[in-house]
């Protein structure tokens, strides 16, 4: 019997899990917001069912994986959540934190399940431009579970050729690592939309880097984490690839547009928009000084202008000595 694996969220992400699971030799099926997007996808050549019925979805899975946008994440399991039972994996493939708690979306995940079933969940994080595994580019990424027995069961269910697995059981540093690099990526968009080139944007990465990592060791993450492809993998390919939407927004805002522009003209979200709200009071609960991860913050929501990188380069500098 092959494995079953229900997808929650039409999202290219969603989409692309589809596909590349389904190749894999699993039984894979979405789940969409409407009977009309379920019957349209359906009509497409993958291997893959799409489904507007939640329990339809639900039924049978071994895996359950929400691959939806972190605002839209509580939402979607409340919905789930009369459908879950203790015999599927739960895992979240959002990779940002709830603006509002800056909590992880595992923790938003146990929020809204039933108690019994908190020991099933797991996040999977890592370099995973959709439109490149969608492709057939070669990936690899990272799952996590505080039990490893059970992010080794996720990741049997999951692995094929090209897309590579690993294991964790730092929940908090692979969740962590995946949203928090999305800020860094918006700076290194401005950068290159400043055109202050290549150097002035290894520095700046660097720099705020170090930011993330010093607020995940806060927070109770391992600093490995953040040097492995939760971290340093993902960081590399959201900071440098034209097909990521954080590095876009932060290009555009560069270039003169208003963040409502932007985001309007935008199919998907870009994540790091509000968790850098997130980490932002987060570093301030824990009474951290992140002079990047400010500078982003006011340069998306007080007015800043994103020449302050530039204006304000040494003084950055001197702050991470």
């Amino acid at each position: 019997m092959p494995n079953v694996i229900t997808i929650i969220g039409n999202t290219s992400w969603g989409n692309t899990l589809g596909g590349l699971l389904s190749e894999g030799g699993a039984t894979v099926k979405l789940w969409a917001r409407s009977e009309a997007e379920a019957k349209e996808l359906n009509q497409g050549r993958h291997k893959y069912s799409v489904t507007s019925h939640i329990e339809e979805a639900l039924n049978g899975a071994d895996l359950a994986i929400w691959a939806v946008p972190s605002r839209k994440l509580r939402e979607n399991v409340s919905q789930a959540r009369d459908y879950l039972t203790s015999s599927m994996l739960l895992m979240s493939a959002a990779k940002g934190l709830e603006e509002n708690s800056g909590k992880r979306m595992s923790q938003v995940l146990a929020e809204e399940i039933a108690p019994s079933l908190e020991g099933q969940i797991c996040v999977l994080s890592g370099p995973n431009l959709a439109r490149e595994i969608a492709q057939g580019l070669p990936a690899a990424s990272i799952v996590a579970a505080h039990d490893i027995a059970l992010a080794g069961r996720a990741r049997e269910l999951m692995e094929s050729p090209r897309f590579v697995l690993s294991t964790s059981d730092d929940v908090i540093g692979v969740e962590l690592g995946g949203a928090l690099k999305n800020i860094i990526a918006l700076g290194a968009g401005m950068i290159d939309g400043l055109g202050l080139g290549d150097n002035a944007k290894g520095a700046f990465i660097a720099w705020g880097w170090a930011e993330v990592v010093s607020l995940g060791i806060t927070l109770g993450a391992s600093a490995s984490t953040f040097y492995g492809l939760a971290g340093l993998g993902d960081l590399i390919a959201t900071c440098s690839s034209t097909l990521s939407r954080n590095h876009y927004v932060g290009y555009e805002l560069a270039k003169g547009r208003s963040l409502p522009e932007i985001s309007a003209s935008m199919p998907h979200v870009a994540e790091g928009v509000a968790t850098a709200v997130a980490a932002s009071q987060l570093a301030r609960n824990q009474g951290l000084k992140l002079p990047i991860i400010n500078l982003i913050y006011g340069i998306l929501f007080e007015g800043l202008s994103p020449s302050r990188a530039l204006s304000e380069f040494k003084e950055l500098a001197a702050s991470h000595h």
